[in-house]
């Protein structure tokens, strides 16, 4: 994992420590789905594996993960979510995280599902929109 940033990566407006590094250092469980998906945006930015995979379903998730260190994700927007509160089983969020990649800009748009089971929120998998 780098160096933590102050302010948290998904834009919340508040600190990291506060925000997704709680949920990062495994001070506290997601309490929705779009949570859930801003502290995985905020892992992919601060390079946690770890996290990426304990919070992915266990019945889609990898065995492990390859971040590319030349990927610069620089700004996440969340388009639409629909269920995924706190008393959902199943919720899905549609974003758009915009990044950089040896000098050229890109975006990532994609509908990701998740489900919740023993209080815990896990990222099942996405659908991409091009």
């Amino acid at each position: 994992m780098t160096h933590a940033p102050a302010a948290c990566p998904c834009l919340s407006g508040e600190q990291y420590a506060d925000c997704c590094g709680r949920f990062h250092r495994g001070d506290a469980e997601a309490p929705t789905a779009e949570q859930l998906m801003r502290s995985r945006y905020s892992a992919f930015v601060v390079r946690d594996e770890d996290y990426l995979l304990r919070t992915w379903h266990p019945d889609t998730r990898p065995a492990g993960l390859e971040l590319d260190p030349h990927v610069q994700w620089r700004r996440l927007d969340i388009l639409s979510t629909s269920r995924g509160g706190p008393l959902d089983t199943e919720g899905v969020v549609e974003f758009a995280a915009h990044y950089r990649h040896d000098g050229d800009r890109g975006v990532q748009h994609e509908t990701s599902r998740f489900v919740r089971q023993h209080r815990r929120w896990y990222y099942l998998g996405a659908d991409a929109i091009s």
